[in-house]
């Protein structure tokens, strides 16, 4: 995969297929998603027979992304499908056929304007060995980066040992693994609207899943494994000195983890979905400014328009600028850079 671009590259940004195919499984009482075209341009979600989101032609018109990366100064947009797509509450068939016209839109937008598209598709990961299948063709047939995964597969943490031979594989193939919040627990304890969930519950669901990578030994076992935080991380990196401070004074979790939490940290990725400059210079400072991905949550009502602006009110030197806008972007999704 070639980069010859020298601008921004954008690694938060989300997808929906303009239409889904009709359900022909076998089994009952699956929410298969459907879409219901509203007006020009705009369109509802729907799963079983309910609005989940309303959309715009943004998340599927691959000129209408063009235009708004050109008016923020974005080279290269990262696409992954939303996340409520990823659907492992299916049966693992359900999910691989479902997966499959999803991966197959973002391949063709892809195809659409490759110089300025890369892919993260999608796995049934409650089907690790069928995962596993179809991380390797939609990396070494179809070219993406790697794919998406949700902050935990039903329930089972993504740092549990039941999801260790996923990411091995991950690692043989040099894929890129950017993990997002996905139905997040703690609704119940929000007072206001469901969409403070997006706002409240997401960086505590990223935070638990950074952490399970931690506790679990996961990098530690795949220490070339490119694993990517959506948020920030989250609260990841205020809950860390917290978790050194247990690994060191508590022999129970000290066992857990055979290095200092600190340094496994400053192996991962975060994306720079953070909204505030202070917040952005914490990230910075905790996790290293080789570690942090330019993001934006694009198209969605959460996203940030200027998520270069967000990086340039840091003043950073030319070099640390460009780590953040760019090069580290390059170097997780394993982009070959043509002079």
């Amino acid at each position: 995969m070639n980069d010859t671009r020298c601008g921004a590259i954008d690694v938060h940004t989300h997808i929906v297929p303009a239409e889904f195919p009709s359900y022909v499984g076998r089994h009952p009482d699956v929410a298969w998603p459907s879409m219901q075209h509203t007006k020009p341009c705009h369109a509802n979600v729907m799963i079983a027979g309910k609005v989940f989101r309303s959309i715009d032609d943004r998340s599927w018109n691959v000129a209408r992304r063009i235009e708004a990366m050109d008016e923020a100064g974005i080279d290269r947009q990262v696409l992954s499908p939303m996340p409520e797509l990823l659907s492992y509450w299916f049966p693992s068939e359900d999910a691989a056929i479902f997966g499959e016209h999803v991966n197959g839109a973002i391949a063709e937008m892809i195809a659409a304007e490759p110089n300025r598209m890369v892919g993260l598709g999608m796995v049934p990961l409650q089907d690790v060995d069928l995962a596993i299948k179809t991380l390797e063709t939609l990396v070494r047939k179809r070219g993406f980066a790697g794919v998406e995964i949700g902050t935990h597969v039903n329930g089972t943490p993504i740092g549990d040992p039941s999801l260790a031979s996923f990411f091995a594989a991950a690692e043989d193939l040099s894929a890129s693994i950017f993990v997002h919040a996905l139905r997040p627990i703690g609704h119940e304890r929000l007072v206001g609207p469901a969409a403070l969930g997006a706002a409240l519950l997401f960086p505590c669901d990223v935070a638990l899943a950074a952490s399970s990578v931690l506790t679990g030994g996961l990098i530690v076992r795949h220490p070339k494994l490119r694993l990517a935080f959506s948020h920030g991380g989250g609260a990841f990196g205020l809950l860390l000195p917290r978790l050194i401070h247990m690994w060191r004074t508590v022999p129970s979790v000290r066992d857990l983890m055979n290095e200092n939490p600190r340094d496994t940290a400053r192996r991962l990725y975060y994306d720079t979905l953070v909204y505030d400059k202070d917040t952005l210079a914490f990230l910075v400072e905790r996790f290293g400014v080789n570690r942090l991905l330019l993001g934006s949550d694009y198209p969605y009502q959460i996203h940030d328009p200027d998520p270069v602006g967000r990086i340039d009110e840091l003043a950073l030197n030319p070099a640390d600028r460009r780590a953040l806008i760019r090069e580290n972007a390059i170097t997780f999704l394993g982009l070959e850079v043509s002079d």
